[in-house]
């Protein structure tokens, strides 16, 4: 059995999804050549309702302005692409393989043996990026990182300032390398990525 670490919390938890990702922006200069013209419209309830769960708000600004990106060739966050909502759960039934941690319960941390895992993301060496469906308010959900080195633990703070405190370094990395603040790949339509040179 695995073993929780700890949990790291954030000096000031933002609860704003703009502000948010205004943060992130500022702190990964590539990201703004990302954004959309103009936010894209999703169909939240079939995506909701293939999760199995309401969503975070900041995830949800994510994904209307940005398509799903990697960072540093290490960490890709999973983001959905507008106007496949439908096609995606009739395809792959009620609930798709994307929103269901399949992650054995006899390897978590005794404290996760029980608690609903929805994947967000994934690095290149095996690491995994959840949230931790405790309780019934999304927004308060913490972020937990299974390390492939063995060790999880928990943030505290949305999915995004996760991201942004990963990037500028105030977050400590716990079993994960450090992540430079660079876009290294980004989703295109049709299904493809684009790889930075």
């Amino acid at each position: 059995m695995e073993e929780l670490i700890g949990t790291q919390k954030p000096a000031c938890r933002i609860l704003d999804p703009d502000e948010a990702r205004a943060v992130l922006e500022r702190l990964v200069p590539g990201l703004v050549a990302l954004r959309r013209q103009v936010p894209a419209v999703f169909d939240w309830r079939v995506v909701e309702e293939e999760a199995g769960s309401t969503l975070p708000s900041d995830f949800k600004s994510l994904a209307e302005w940005y398509p799903a990106f990697g960072l540093d060739d290490f960490l890709g966050i999973m983001l959905p692409w507008p106007g496949e909502e439908a096609v995606r759960a009739e395809a792959e039934g009620n609930r798709s393989e994307r929103w269901v941690s399949d992650y054995p319960a006899d390897l978590r941390p005794a404290e996760l043996i029980s608690t609903t895992l929805i994947p967000w993301g994934d690095s290149m060496e095996g690491d995994q990026f959840f949230w931790s469906v405790l309780g019934d308010d999304p927004e308060h959900w913490p972020v937990t990182v299974c390390s492939r080195n063995g060790p999880w633990w928990h943030y505290e703070g949305g999915m995004v300032q996760f991201l942004a405190e990963l990037c500028d370094g105030v977050l400590e990395p716990w079993a994960l390398p450090p992540v430079k603040p660079e876009i290294t790949g980004w989703a295109v339509e049709g299904g493809g990525w684009h790889q930075t040179a």
